[in-house]
């Protein structure tokens, strides 16, 4: 059971710190606006500033996440979890895109799961 907490808690550890890459350091090349479907290339650059702003608060949910596995410490875990939970819910009702839910929150309630269990 610890292990499948450790494993999915990492997995959303580093989902978020792909995130932090993407949105900070790829965000105009072709990689970032596929992946988030832009419009343009000068909507990417028009935008980047903010991109980079939330990619370093997904940094910020990465490194709390794996402060907690490194420290065992259950209530961090289960804080940050419930950070991107929120993140993901609300990402994706104000996006109107249920892809960044399944891909953001559903690996994060899962290991919510095992953090409780």
């Amino acid at each position: 059971m610890i292990f499948l907490k450790t494993f999915f808690v990492a997995l959303v550890a580093f989902e978020h710190l792909y995130f932090l890459i993407l949105e900070m350091f790829l965000w105009t090349t072709p990689k970032g606006i596929k992946t988030f479907g832009l419009k343009s290339k000068e909507f990417a650059n028009d935008t980047k500033v903010l991109a980079a702003n939330q990619g370093l608060y997904n940094g910020f949910l990465s490194a709390g996440l794996i402060y907690s596995i490194i420290v065992k410490d259950n209530n961090t875990t289960i804080f940050f979890l419930i950070c991107v939970i929120v993140a993901g819910i609300y990402g994706a009702y104000s996006t109107k895109k249920i892809r960044l839910f399944y891909v953001q929150a559903i690996p994060a309630i899962i290991a919510l799961i095992f953090a409780v269990l």
